[in-house]
């Protein structure tokens, strides 16, 4: 499904969400006061039953996900996904390894709802913002399950979804664990983007995305 989006668009759309993604660990850096690495190493344009089986390979056992509604001149549902087995791997790289394990377990809900937020909000409003576009976002929820419960929630997006799945590195406190940033939207939001892609490279000079537009 990658052709919907021509070479240039999907060359200008992963660039944004790299920097979108750039800001995020910034963000988080100051959450947790040490260097945080988020990378986004692929964007791929899939089927709901493409991501379904994709996070189905890797991740036999249930997925762990936060997720939140965006809606402007596009629509959908962003979700920040990694397995069950890390979550509290992640909240107590988040939290501190000074806690007990009964605490981290008190905090796992609200922690992974923060660090979905940040990563989800950032992502997305740096990428409308550089689109020249707002979005609204629903506050986070936790979602936990296997792979078919994320993509079978209630509108939006509407029938003929196409997820937006972005695969990420994410090393914090030493601790490495990958995961995945997957955006909904139906046909009509794909091609509102594609309009907005379009317009941003015919913004930058030559067409070619600034690699200097990093945080």
């Amino acid at each position: 499904m990658n052709e919907i989006l021509d070479e240039f668009e999907l060359d200008a759309l992963t660039e944004l969400v790299n920097i979108g993604v750039n800001r995020a660990a910034a963000s988080l850096r100051e959450m947790v006061g040490e260097q945080v690495h988020l990378s986004v190493p692929r964007v791929a344009l899939v089927s709901r039953e493409k991501a379904i089986a994709t996070l189905g390979e890797g991740n036999p056992d249930t997925l762990v996900g936060v997720h939140q509604v965006f809606e402007g001149d596009i629509v959908g549902r962003a979700l920040l996904i990694f397995p069950d087995t890390k979550s509290l791997e992640l909240v107590r790289a988040v939290a501190g390894s000074e806690l007990s394990l009964e605490e981290i377990i008190e905090l796992e809900h609200e922690a992974l709802a923060e660090i979905g937020n940040v990563i989800l909000n950032g992502c997305l409003a740096t990428m409308a913002n550089m689109l020249q576009r707002s979005l609204k976002m629903s506050l986070p929820e936790i979602l936990r399950g296997e792979a078919s419960k994320f993509f079978d929630l209630a509108p939006p997006p509407e029938a003929g979804k196409v997820v937006m799945l972005l695969y990420i590195d994410f090393a914090l406190r030493s601790r490495e664990i990958r995961g995945y940033i997957a955006m909904l939207m139906d046909m009509p939001s794909l091609a509102a983007m594609k309009v907005m892609l379009r317009g941003f490279i015919d913004r930058t000079a030559g067409g070619v995305v600034p690699s200097n537009a990093a945080p």
